[in-house]
């Protein structure tokens, strides 16, 4: 299969700190994978480098199809990124916010957005502003506005915190349906048990590399 990542001796530095020194990743296309580590470990940075959004020090970056050491903005088209912040306004609706973030990022097509919003259960809720959604309706706009962007590579950090039973499995059925669509994933994550009956293979960070003591795990998914 081809791969959507490439890492090569990848580093980046956060306030001259290394991040990263060193991390070594392929991910296939269509495949599931889990990034797991203690905290400072370096995942989320990890997640950031490939989205483009940390130049690379040093090493060789390659992410569907683009070189991150010349052209970090090139992958942004096909990806997106889920963190612990939603770009999100205020006094727009759950609707207003999924139809602009998906006109800015060069998405026109109405049902794109509609069916994100339905995917993460906030049907209910789209004509419902930005600052009156709970904790767990507002990262589940989060996903809702990533996957209205149709992206090749969804990256996940921490999918699952500040979730309710509901919200988990939401975030369960995005995983669990992504390799039929053609979609990879990458996620970090500090609930393993749950995380690796979603993975295909899990690949452990220790103090900003891939650790070599501990071989790559292939997780059976049910």
């Amino acid at each position: 299969m081809p791969l959507a990542v490439r890492l090569r001796s990848a580093v980046c530095l956060l306030d001259r700190y290394p991040a990263l020194a060193g991390v070594d990743l392929d991910v296939r296309e269509g495949e599931v994978v889990l990034v797991s580590g203690a905290n400072g470990a370096g995942k989320s940075t990890l997640l950031r480098a490939i989205a483009g959004l940390v130049p690379l020090r040093s090493g060789i970056g390659d992410v569907l199809g683009h070189d991150l050491t010349r052209d970090r903005r090139g992958a942004r088209r096909g990806l997106a990124l889920v963190g612990h912040e939603t770009p999100c306004y205020d006094d727009l609706t759950v609707r207003e916010n999924l139809e602009f973030a998906s006109r800015a990022g060069g998405q026109s097509d109405s049902s794109a957005w509609v069916g994100a919003e339905e995917r993460t259960g906030l049907t209910r809720q789209r004509d419902v502003t930005y600052a009156r959604l709970s904790a767990g309706q507002r990262r589940r706009l989060g996903l809702a506005l990533a996957l209205a962007r149709e992206p090749r590579l969804l990256l996940l950090d921490e999918p699952h915190a500040g979730l309710d039973a509901g919200g988990r499995e939401v975030v369960d059925a995005v995983i669990s349906s992504a390799p039929a669509l053609g979609r990879t994933v990458v996620l970090a994550s500090h609930e393993l048990e749950r995380a690796r009956g979603l993975a295909e293979r899990e690949v452990v960070l220790t103090a900003g590399r891939t650790d070599a003591r501990l071989p790559e795990q292939e997780l059976a998914r049910t």
